[in-house]
């Protein structure tokens, strides 16, 4: 198959273009503007990603109680991946989900480790329903650190 490149930064490029605030950076335009986020997939593809990769980077339990959203949790993850499977399909890339650090991880903790595997455990459930061809796990720090 050769390299697939998979396109992402739609956390910062959707600040850019001002639909999300600096700070949480919680994507909350799944919910407000969810036409915004498919014309963002196609401007990733038209640029060469061969993935499409659903925006639920920080749209994860810890992320969304930090900004009192809690209860969007499950629509903002299902939003998200149908969004990106429409736009896999119509476009021929790949679709795939996300998941990424939290804030609480803390290695020394049993409680946080459970918290952490609890809400990597709820995306990755949520993405394997909507039927990715894959899961990013994205910025992670090294061992040890949080």
């Amino acid at each position: 198959m050769g390299p697939v490149i998979c396109a992402e930064g739609y956390v910062f490029e959707l600040e850019r273009r001002g639909y999300l605030q600096a700070g949480a950076f919680v994507p909350v335009v799944l919910t407000e503007h969810p036409e915004v986020v498919e014309e963002l997939h196609l401007d990733f593809a038209r640029a060469g990603s061969d993935v499409t990769l659903a925006l639920t980077y920080y749209v994860h339990r810890e992320k969304l109680r930090v900004i009192g959203r809690e209860r969007d949790l499950v629509p903002m993850n299902r939003t998200a991946l149908r969004i990106a499977e429409k736009v896999a399909r119509r476009t021929g890339t790949l679709f795939a989900g996300d998941i990424c650090n939290t804030n609480i991880y803390d290695p020394a903790d049993p409680k946080a480790l459970k918290e952490v595997e609890r809400i990597f455990a709820e995306q990755v459930g949520w993405a394997a329903d909507a039927g990715v061809d894959y899961i990013v796990a994205e910025t992670f720090p090294g061992e040890g650190k949080p």
